[in-house]
């Protein structure tokens, strides 16, 4: 059976747990949640989460587990939503265990009234 990328981010979203805007920004008060930026390089470079951590999506599996411990809470964003669906999905599959995509992505978190870091 042939996917479509829509197929496989419906997918994905169907195995992790979503939150809002206005969750996001009450769990960003918290020492042991991390943001996790998935976007590309110039699109962060527009404006993020403060203190989030930025790799982008192609560099994932082979770079986050030398920077984010398993044991932390991640909320991974992209833009709009799907890329950080797809994100969540594989950190699961690699041992993390509490992990959210923010849905919304970036710009969910904005209109939701999110600081915003240059």
């Amino acid at each position: 059976m042939t996917k479509s990328g829509n197929d496989l981010v419906a997918e994905a979203k169907a195995r992790v747990k979503e939150i809002d805007a206005a969750n996001a920004i009450m769990e960003k008060q918290k020492p042991e949640t991390v943001f996790l930026d998935v976007r590309e390089p110039n699109e962060w470079n527009l404006g993020h989460v403060p203190g989030a951590i930025h790799i982008p999506r192609g560099q994932l599996e082979g770079k986050v587990e030398g920077v984010l411990g398993r044991d932390k809470n991640v909320v991974v964003y992209c833009a709009g939503g799907s890329r950080s669906a797809l994100a969540a999905d594989t950190l699961q599959q690699m041992g993390y265990q509490h992990v959210t995509s923010l849905k919304g992505g970036f710009r969910g978190w904005a209109e939701g009234g999110g600081e915003i870091e240059d």
